[in-house]
């Protein structure tokens, strides 16, 4: 995008899109702390009615929570479908910019057809367009990273790859309902992160500040944040998809006290010990029988915490000292710091707390606000890296006639 002219307009709508985004991972948040998830039993319509003319006398107890989440969703989407075509048109032009545009307006017109009928449930109800869909979108979302790699990070080609994800995002959200799949809420979890991250991406992108960055010289003390920073936002995101596994396998409480596990540092799973344990349960799920895989994959983002928090302290002290205190990035290295403490404190909460719902669902929106701020340092240092593109050409060793003595090419 670098030989477009910049647009504030562009650029505010895009930080818009993201700041929507993250409202919605909130929300999604407060329907999964609330088991609003199946307050409504069928999609794409809800309750029988066309998911936009539903009557607001329904709009009670989960369908409330439950309601609203698709409705910002479709919202967020048409955001992304704006957003996309919005960037596809100024940075394409002719054909290719008719047919980038009829893509998203065919799309867009095809997920607004949502249909009307009896409230089933089920996956008999669900208009054939939307199981289309949903074998389309992850075959052209691998088309668009394939694109964005070719083309070294088209703006164009991640706008539209954002546009592919909403949707598949949207169908995976609404096929948890229908076909009542646990599993698929787990990566409609992960999906939902990486949509965010890829949201932030493309505002950033769209700054001026990111295009400043380019002309300013290198400073190779951040050739080696950069690693530090990227392992460390990769195992946000990996602790990011444990803490959805545990949620939706309603294993939030499987350990009910902090920091000792049934007063131990690691709890027996034996059959014996699972059985007292079951049998003294106060947990909301009464019918949820523990296994060893809920208290171990509790105990396990219990261990990521703790990583992470050793790794963040870490990368602060590496900033500090390899960029100085009054640099940006050892500055916002020490924000971020901030904000993974506080969501170590919110994870304490939550098991204190009995799995508070607006806790909880804190806890998910600051643990999506740590990863978004360490993708961001991450493309910062790495904007800001020596490249070997951006560096003086290498100087060859050459023999001299005289001597056969080794030096350096002019």
């Amino acid at each position: 995008m670098s030989d477009v002219k910049h647009s504030k307009a562009l650029t505010r709508f895009a930080w818009a899109t993201a700041l929507m985004t993250l409202c919605l991972i909130g929300l999604g948040a407060i329907v999964t702390s609330k088991e609003a998830g199946m307050a409504v039993p069928d999609w794409p319509t809800s309750n029988g009615y066309n998911m936009f003319a539903l009557p607001f006398s329904h709009w009670v107890g989960g369908i409330l929570y439950e309601h609203s989440h698709r409705l910002v969703a479709a919202f967020v989407g048409l955001l992304t479908a704006i957003l996309a075509a919005w960037i596809w048109g100024r940075e394409r032009q002719g054909r290719t910019r008719w047919f980038g545009w009829m893509t998203i307006m065919i799309l867009v017109a095809m997920l607004g057809h949502r249909g009307s009928g009896v409230a089933e449930g089920g996956a008999n109800n669900i208009p054939a367009h939307f199981k289309l869909l949903a074998a389309v979108m992850p075959a052209l979302i691998i088309l668009g990273v394939i694109r964005c790699f070719k083309s070294r990070g088209s703006l164009r080609w991640l706008a539209m790859t954002a546009f592919f994800t909403v949707i598949l995002q949207g169908i995976l959200g609404g096929l948890r309902v229908t076909l009542y799949m646990p599993s698929l809420g787990i990566f409609h979890g992960m999906l939902a992160q990486a949509f965010l991250v890829l949201m932030v991406v493309i505002a950033l992108r769209t700054t001026q500040w990111w295009r400043s960055l380019a002309d300013r010289d290198t400073e190779s003390s951040y050739l080696g944040l950069r690693g530090v920073f990227a392992t460390l936002t990769v195992l946000i995101f990996v602790q990011l998809i444990v803490g959805a596994t545990m949620r939706h396998q309603h294993a939030g409480l499987a350990v009910p006290d902090f920091p000792l596990a049934y007063g131990q540092v690691w709890p027996a799973t034996d059959e014996a010990s699972l059985n007292r344990i079951n049998a003294h349960r106060t947990d909301t799920f009464e019918d949820l029988t523990l296994t060893p895989f809920h208290i171990h994959i509790h105990m396990a983002h219990r261990i990521g915490a703790l990583l992470i928090f050793a790794m963040a302290f870490g990368a602060v002290q590496q900033a500090f000292k390899r960029a100085g205190k009054q640099s940006s990035i050892s500055k916002l290295s020490l924000v971020w710091f901030g904000m993974i403490a506080f969501q170590a404190v919110l994870g304490a909460a939550t098991v204190w707390s009995n799995k508070a719902a607006d806790i909880a669902s804190l806890h998910v929106v600051l643990g999506a606000g740590c990863l978004v701020l360490g993708s961001g340092i991450t493309l910062v240092t790495m904007r800001l890296c020596p490249t070997r593109s951006r560096r003086e050409p290498a100087l060859e060793p050459v023999a001299t006639p005289q001597s056969g003595a080794r030096v350096s090419a002019a």
